[in-house]
Formats: structure tokens, sequence, C-alpha cells
């Protein structure tokens, strides 16, 4: 991998995200109940923290639990709810470890088919169907990894130019519309649960 993502809105994280299959990840991970930028800054405030320049899932997984938590409580916090993301980047980078060795970009190296692929994210602790699907979207969309049906497997994320996800940001201008939409979304989801009262 070595791609220029614009996630963090961060040169440095960004340069991270776009370097490791593991950062990648973590940030998509992190991805939920703060503001994107500040999830994908995480990877690159943990491997600071931890005094690499890259992520290790083999160092993360045996971390002291505690000590781990406390690497992301620290001010500023890595996210909202630094004591559970500690724990689900450590189950994530267990698991990693535990069926691929602890290499990240294993988790789409061999998967022939977007489903095959959808699949192997899903089974990630912490990745639900939808972020599984977000997560592919942004591998085809931006880090060339497109197995045969892989834009049906992301869904509607998979779809050009949708603007719904992290996978269309490429800089300020598409962060804008992914904000509109999510905006959007919220709105329609709140109008939705106050007619169904």
């Amino acid at each position: 991998m070595d791609v220029t993502l614009h996630l963090a809105q961060d040169p440095e994280a960004d340069a991270l995200l776009g370097r490791s299959a593991l950062a990648a990840l973590t940030g998509m991970l992190l991805d939920q109940q703060v503001p994107m930028e500040w999830a994908f800054k995480g990877p690159a405030t943990i491997a600071q923290r931890l005094g690499a320049e890259d992520l290790d899932a083999h160092e993360i997984a045996a971390y002291d639990p505690e000590a781990f938590a406390a690497l992301l409580s620290d001010k500023p916090a890595v996210h909202r709810y630094p004591g559970s993301m500690a724990k689900r980047v450590q189950q994530l980078c267990q698991y990693l470890v535990e069926h691929y060795e602890g290499d990240a970009e294993g988790v789409w190296r061999d998967a022939t088919t977007g489903q095959e692929l959808l699949k192997h994210l899903t089974d990630l602790p912490g990745f639900g169907k939808q972020k599984a699907q977000i997560f592919l979207a942004l591998l085809g969309k931006q880090l060339g990894v497109q197995p045969k049906g892989w834009r049906e497997a992301a869904g509607a994320y998979g779809e050009p130019k949708s603007f719904r996800s992290v996978a269309d940001i490429t800089g300020p201008e598409s962060l804008v519309k992914v904000r509109a939409h999510k905006q959007e979304m919220k709105a329609a989801a709140k109008a939705a649960k106050a007619a169904g009262k």
C-alpha cells in the first residue's frame, strides 16, 4: 500500500493511513461516535505514543490491556470512549495475529470476489456489515483493491461519486459533500422516527 489518503485531514496521519493497512483498518474501527478526522488521526496518535512509525499488530495484541487503555486515554484522547476502543483495537490486532499472522493486508490480498472480501471484513472484531461495506468501498475506490463484484458487495457505498462515506473523501470539497449527505440521512431518520410515534 502506498497511496495518498485525505481522511484525517492531517498530512502525517494521512500518510500513515496510505501506507499502512493496519492503520487504515484501525482508523475505520475508530470511526464511530466521533468526527471522522478524529477517528482517522487515531492510528498516527497511537503509533506516536508507542514510539513507532507504524502500528504493529503483534505488539498491540500483546500489550497490557490497562496500559494500552491508558495510552489511548492520555490527553488528547484518541477517542471519546478510549477504554472501550482500546479493547476493540486490541481485539482486532489479536484476530489479525491469529488469522493473518499479524498482516492486515492479508484480509484482502487473496480475496477473489467482492463477497469473499466482504466476509473477511465482517469477520473482523468491531466490523458490522455497514462498516465492512464502507471499508470495502474505500479499498476499491482509493486503494486499488478491486476483486470481481466489489462495487456490488459494497452496496450503495460502492457507487461511483456517491459521497456517502469516507470511501469518497479525497479532499476538503468531497469531505463537505459527505458531511452534507450524512446530515441529510440523520434528518431523514429523525423525521421517520417522529412520524412513527
